[in-house]
């Protein structure tokens, strides 16, 4: 495996038992543009490490999983003539992944969308790769449990809402689970409600969606894909960061009827309460079935397949 010099696969790579080579590498930032003017510098280094990976290891196929990370190890394999197979996460593909599509003998994509925004001469919709445990399950409806999270660094204006309407969420559920991130963890100690449940991180998000009834969360697609594996309905606040990805991967969602949306910019306590007040037994019903609909719990294995494919010719 291909990773980031500093980045946090160093640590969880090797802990999964696989070997890491690391190149220094750095994408375009598009929020601060002023912290490109070493990219110049950067991205020959880059490209030569990738040529002595792929020359080294001799590979059959090399797959990009999306980001500025795979490109030394594609654009060397491109180079070099070996088949490449791109995964893209989001509904708008990334800078890289529409770089290099072009001459991908695939791409893998992840939500209904992606297919219309890319030119590749083989799209594939095969779900992101999970872990084990994300089970389906018929969600209760009215729901009960609700599991609110937004993601491992957390979201600071979802927590800031959730904690000024803990009071109206506390009278709506049984229980509230909310998944602060490691920036929520003073958060989470302060507040307190006896049907409210905060926690700074976890690891086992498995569990906790195997006991909610509805999820409120950000755009991410790793939480998408988790969500959908299991067939919960979704609130989405998409973030506004990385020029707005999440927001189409929102609408795609909402699109496909199984979450409602709240921009950011919309969001308050009052339009919070309003949303989950307005979903009906009925309408969440309709919005678990199209969630379990999106699911790809054999995500992994359909994108073995694909590289098996292109590895024999």
């Amino acid at each position: 495996m291909v990773g980031r010099a500093g980045g946090p696969e160093e640590r969880l790579v090797p802990a999964a038992g696989f070997e890491l080579a690391t190149v220094n590498v750095r994408g375009l930032d598009r929020d601060a543009v002023w912290k490109n003017v070493a990219l110049p510098a950067v991205i020959p280094l880059a490209l030569r490490a990738g040529l002595r990976i792929v020359d080294a290891f001799r590979p059959d196929v090399v797959l990009g999983v999306g980001g500025y990370v795979m490109a030394p190890a594609i654009a060397a394999a491109r180079l070099r003539g070996i088949p490449y197979v791109l995964h893209e996460k989001d509904v708008r593909p990334g800078l890289a992944t529409r770089m290099f599509a072009g001459a991908a003998a695939a791409v893998c994509t992840t939500l209904p969308g992606t297919e219309k925004r890319i030119r590749a001469k083989r799209v594939v919709l095969t779900g992101v790769p999970l872990r084990e445990g994300f089970e389906p399950r018929t969600p209760a409806a009215p729901a009960r449990h609700l599991l609110i999270t937004g993601g491992s660094q957390g979201a600071r204006h979802l927590n800031q809402t959730v904690w000024a309407a803990l009071d109206a969420l506390g009278q709506r559920f049984d229980e509230i689970v909310h998944v602060a991130g490691r920036q929520g963890t003073d958060g989470v100690a302060r507040h307190s409600h006896p049907h409210y449940r905060g926690l700074a991180f976890v690891d086992d998000m498995q569990s906790l969606m195997g006991t909610a009834d509805l999820v409120v969360s950000r755009a991410g697609v790793g939480t998408i894909a988790e969500v959908t594996a299991v067939g919960l309905p979704m609130v989405l606040i998409p973030g506004t960061f990385g020029g707005g990805h999440q927001e189409e991967n929102a609408a795609a969602m909402v699109e496909a009827g199984a979450a409602v949306s709240i921009p950011d910019g919309k969001l308050t306590p009052e339009s919070l309460v309003a949303t989950l007040d307005g979903l009906t037994p009925e309408r969440l019903r309709t919005m678990a079935k199209a969630s379990a609909g999106l699911g790809r719990r054999d995500a992994a294995q359909r994108v073995l397949g694909v590289l098996r494919e292109v590895a024999r010719g």
